[in-house]
């Protein structure tokens, strides 16, 4: 399957012609894009090892580790692309869906029934390693705008 993407096979020749290349990092994107999150995983740890504080991959590698369920690991590096640079988007965004999934996994666990049932808003906030004020910050406006949505999804009437 992966050898029908030509896109991915293009990337995979650029860096066996420069291993130090940057594009390790849209390679891995591809991966994650296309469902290989092993893949995606392997080459980012690799690139990372060259390209330490290259953001975009550390955002792709939480990505693909949130798919696997590797919450913490995807958390760890969300939280450094956060602290480097507070405004990245695809960051906050990722430490949400950490968050959503935890939530829903936990929910899921404790409901078994075949009602469907909204799931609780967490009225903890996110724990953040090192504490850092902006992040707390942004984190915990996201956490305002979830329960917003939340109750507003749960005050609704059933029309149908």
């Amino acid at each position: 399957m992966m050898a029908d993407n030509p896109r991915i096979n293009e990337l995979r020749r650029r860096i066996d012609l420069d291993p130090a290349s940057i594009a390790f990092a849209a390679l891995a994107e591809e991966y994650r894009r296309a469902g290989f999150f092993d893949e995606a995983i392997a080459t980012c740890e690799a690139g990372l090892k060259r390209h330490p504080s290259y953001l975009s991959a550390r955002v792709t590698l939480g990505r693909a580790l949130i798919e696997t369920g590797r919450y913490e690991d995807a958390r760890e590096h969300l939280e450094f692309v956060v602290r480097a640079a507070p405004e990245n988007l695809a960051a906050i965004r990722g430490l949400a869906e950490i968050h959503n999934r935890r939530r829903d996994d936990e929910f899921k666990s404790r409901n078994q029934a075949d009602t469907p049932v909204a799931p609780p808003v967490a009225d903890t906030p996110i724990p953040l390693a090192g504490r850092d004020p902006a992040l707390e910050a942004q984190v915990h406006a996201l956490e305002a705008f979830l329960h917003a949505v939340e109750r507003a999804r749960t005050d609704v009437p059933a029309a149908f």
